[in-house]
């Protein structure tokens, strides 16, 4: 069995593989300040919740995307499991290109998700990915990532929204029934709401107008799943496709 760990800004989401078969996934909060012990004995628990052994466990793959995390996370996959994880970054076979001006800036995450992209649904595509951040990549028809863009994400701009202001609370993020709002909660709901998906739909009519070819649509993440029902611009949402993408660059590097 493949432990497949993806650590992102907010959560820590591991997957539990069988071949191509996701058995069972958690999520932690990431937290800077949790030691080793704390996320192995985590590990330990989600193992036995599952019906696995520590011995069923035959490798991990590692996707990160917070550095100060990975010393303690490492340290408990060696300590707790006994594994050596594959750690994706420089130096990894992914199969495809990056040709960005800093390929090494290229988020993991992002370059995960276009390798699963690339492999299961074709190319040229462009992969979003709904987290914390909202980013747009392009594989092209040879394989090859050639561009970027960053938007802010659905939660992190309800945040910063009650953050900044004195008396608009954070509000639980939710497909509105109507436009037509009628309190402040739903105000605020309805505008991030449709100002985020109107924002998707709009970079993706940019990117269209700009590359000059038809390519499909390919999301993924957490907001993905709010919003996927309620456009025409999106292909395929896919909500595993991280896991699936490091399932992909593992066997490139058994």
């Amino acid at each position: 069995m493949l432990v497949a760990v993806d650590i992102g800004n907010t959560n820590i989401v591991i997957g539990f593989m069988n071949g191509d078969e996701i058995t069972h996934t958690y999520r932690l909060t990431t937290s800077r300040v949790r030691t080793s012990d704390e996320y192995g004995m985590s590990l330990l628990q989600f193992l036995s919740l599952s019906g696995y052994k520590r011995s069923d466990v035959e490798d991990v793959v590692v996707c990160s995307v917070v550095p100060s995390v990975m010393h303690s996370f490492r340290g408990s996959i060696e300590k707790f499991l006994g594994k050596s994880p594959i750690i994706i970054g420089p130096g990894v076979k992914t199969g495809i290109a990056v040709r960005i001006d800093d390929p090494k800036s290229l988020g993991a995450d992002c370059l995960v998700d276009c390798v699963a992209a690339y492999n299961l649904y074709g190319s040229p595509c462009l992969v979003i990915d709904m987290g914390t951040a909202t980013t747009f990549n392009y594989v092209d028809s040879n394989g090859a990532i050639t561009m970027g863009v960053i938007q802010t994400g659905l939660q992190t701009a309800a945040r910063a929204l009650a953050g900044n202001t004195a008396q608009l609370p954070e509000v639980e993020i939710t497909t509105p029934s109507t436009i037509l709002s009628k309190n402040t909660n739903s105000a605020i709901q309805t505008g991030l709401y449709y100002g985020f998906l109107g924002g998707i739909e709009r970079l993706i009519t940019q990117c269209r107008k700009e590359i000059g070819e038809d390519f499909t649509v390919v999301a993924t993440g957490g907001f993905g799943r709010v919003i996927e029902h309620d456009t025409d611009f999106i292909d395929v949402y896919d909500p595993d496709l991280i896991f699936k993408g490091m399932k992909i660059i593992y066997d490139k590097n058994r």
